[in-house]
């Protein structure tokens, strides 16, 4: 081994060491400093909350690289649920881009939505090279009848390829996507370094119409959106690349104009990204993020955390408080 090598080994085992000693103390320090992350047990990133038959299901992405990796290995998608917001069920990964003919590499940011009694997951993976495409990140949907599955794929193909998409050079912009009914009308927002929405078809897998390109301040990728009494909401991950914020902007209409609105997260520790999720559930509002706070933890080996979201009376955001004691169990 080189000295560089050993160098980069040893200051490797030294963060570990420090992760681990943080979060022994945490938890010594008592129960109430355990809630956050939320999930120990796995690495999860990417939370996408949905509200369900009086219980909140959640959607992560799934993190395995090694402690000494240097890139994202995500192999499938995983399901939680919660009737508390401080217990959860681990339904396992009923999805992975194995489960797509036409995918191939990475199982990126997704969010499943609830129509008519079937669940529509839409997932961010890659494309092989074919007929159909030249490779790239595109976005899939999935459809099953109950919201832990079985998932199969929908529609037998991607319903977004990095050919439809030109505006940006690198071929890994087609990615997480965020989908919300309005009205009857179905919206999917998505991108990396471009933020653009689509509006989907009664059938939730075919597009309706065009792709737009979103003029929105500062959007980098992991866009979020939802509506609050009368304003759209754009909430997605800004400012940079490394280390991301949450910023966000607001709209009367789910087709834009947006107006930015600034940041309502900081950086997270020990993880260069960070990916907002957000849900309403039995009064309370609540905002979900990764960090790499688990021993061994980083920006390859995320976390799920949840953490209380206020909104002040002219329907702005407050600043998330980010804890360790997370939230208190729904009564």
């Amino acid at each position: 081994m080189s000295t560089k090598n050993s160098v980069n080994h040893i200051h490797m085992k030294i963060r570990n060491l420090k992760n681990l000693f943080l979060f022994i103390a945490l938890l010594a320090s008592g129960n109430s400093f355990a809630q956050n992350p939320i999930i120990t047990d796995v690495f999860t990133a990417d939370p996408a909350p949905l509200v369900y038959d009086n219980t909140v299901y959640l959607y992560t992405s799934h993190d395995t690289a090694s402690v000494e990796h240097t890139n994202y290995k995500m192999p499938d998608w995983l399901v939680f649920s919660s009737k508390d917001m401080v217990n959860w069920k681990n339904h396992g990964s009923p999805l992975s881009p194995k489960s797509f003919s036409w995918a191939t590499g990475d199982a990126y940011a997704a969010q499943c939505v609830e129509r008519d009694g079937k669940f529509y997951w839409y997932v961010s993976t890659f494309h092989k090279k074919d007929e159909n495409s030249k490779g790239g990140a595109a976005i899939g949907v999935a459809v099953s009848d109950s919201p832990t599955g079985p998932f199969k794929d929908a529609i037998g193909k991607a319903l977004i390829v990095n050919e439809m998409t030109t505006d940006m050079e690198h071929s890994w912009d087609d990615i997480d996507p965020t989908v919300f009914i309005d009205d009857g009308q179905a919206y999917m927002y998505w991108g990396n370094g471009s933020c653009r929405y689509v509006k989907l078809k009664d059938n939730m897998i075919e597009k309706d119409g065009p792709i737009h390109i979103v003029d929105v301040k500062n959007f980098i990728e992991g866009p979020w959106l939802y509506k609050r009494k009368d304003l759209y909401y754009l909430i997605y991950a800004g400012k940079g690349t490394k280390p991301e914020m949450i910023e966000y902007s607001t709209s009367k209409s789910p087709e834009g104009p947006w107006e930015y609105q600034g940041i309502i997260q900081e950086n997270v520790p020990n993880s260069f990204t960070t990916h907002p999720g957000i849900v309403d559930f039995k009064g309370k509002s609540y905002f979900m993020y990764h960090n790499g706070l688990l021993p061994t933890g980083g920006s390859y080996r995320r976390s799920i955390c949840i953490d209380y979201m206020y909104y002040n009376e002219d329907g702005t955001i407050q600043k998330v408080v980010q804890t360790k004691e997370g939230v208190a169990p729904v009564k």
